[in-house]
């Protein structure tokens, strides 16, 4: 198997793991404060990242890499979970995981400004039109109903790209399980103490599912899913790959509906549909 298809493959592993990110998290806000739920989660993948990193004696990243590092901690392990769980409190995840389908425009233009590629013309056409049937549709549907919640989302998408490209580029040097261990590590001291400061008053109002949802994020989102997600970023390319990024709504949607019984109205499903298709079109043009 050559190296752009591994790459292909890890990417869409990744993808799955993370689709069930936002139903996760809307399921424990229900009962955990936005600010805990971020601050534990980061807490307890840092942990188990910890852990992975003196299990297989790693080497300490160099100088040159703390600031990349700094960055992915503050986009991924901090900013993006951050904000889509206080977005969550406004908007249903149904509705909030549409905006990810703006997330592959995002980490393509950071992987061009970030790490160097330079994909052809028609790529950004498919990468565009996929990102303006999602603007379009969250345009239409949500900010009428919550500004607040559908501009979280987009910060959140923003600052997320950066770190999805910023990781993918340290990857190629770290590799993709390290560079997300040691980004935990980083805020490691602060996300323990923000943890204590924010933990429930009383156990009994927080139901199992939302327990459950914390353990997601915890261990899939935080952790696992980027190892496979950094790795095939690094091997088949930032921009490439995450056009795989525009197929997350869809996963999403299904198991909002399925385990959440959220809504899902036929809108969402066609923009979901619609900039699924346009992934082929990216992948064949993006080199």
């Amino acid at each position: 198997m050559d190296k752009s298809m591994s790459g292909w493959i890890n990417g869409f592993l990744g993808v799955l793991i993370f689709s069930a990110s936002l139903p996760a998290t809307r399921v424990a806000v229900v009962d955990l404060d936005p600010v805990f739920l971020t601050a534990a989660r980061a807490a307890i993948a840092g942990l188990l990242g910890l852990c992975l990193l003196l299990a297989f004696r790693q080497t300490r990243p160099q100088r040159s890499d703390l600031l990349p590092l700094i960055v992915v901690a503050l986009s991924v392990v901090v900013g993006f979970p951050l904000l889509t769980a206080l977005a969550l409190k406004h908007v249903s995840s149904a509705h909030s995981i549409v905006f990810i389908g703006l997330l592959p425009l995002a980490t393509a233009s950071f992987g061009v400004l970030r790490g160097g590629e330079r994909p052809r013309p028609v790529f950004w056409l498919f990468s565009c039109l996929g990102s303006s049937l999602v603007a379009g549709f969250a345009m239409t549907q949500g900010f009428v109903a919550s500004p607040v919640g559908d501009l979280l989302m987009l910060a959140a998408v923003i600052i997320c790209g950066l770190g999805y490209a910023e990781g993918a580029r340290l990857s190629r040097k770290l590799g993709g399980w390290q560079v997300i261990s040691w980004a935990l590590v980083l805020s490691l001291p602060v996300m323990v103490t923000l943890s204590a400061l924010t933990f429930p008053g009383s156990l009994a109002d927080v139901g199992r599912p939302a327990w459950i949802g914390l353990a997601y994020v915890s261990v899939f989102s935080m952790l696992v899913g980027f190892v496979f997600w950094y790795r095939g970023l690094a091997q088949g390319g930032i921009a490439a790959v995450g056009q795989l990024q525009l197929l997350q709504p869809f996963f999403g949607l299904m198991l909002a509906a399925l385990l959440l019984h959220e809504a899902v109205s036929w809108p969402m499903v066609a923009v979901s549909a619609g900039v699924g298709l346009c992934v082929a079109g990216a992948k064949h043009f993006a080199r």
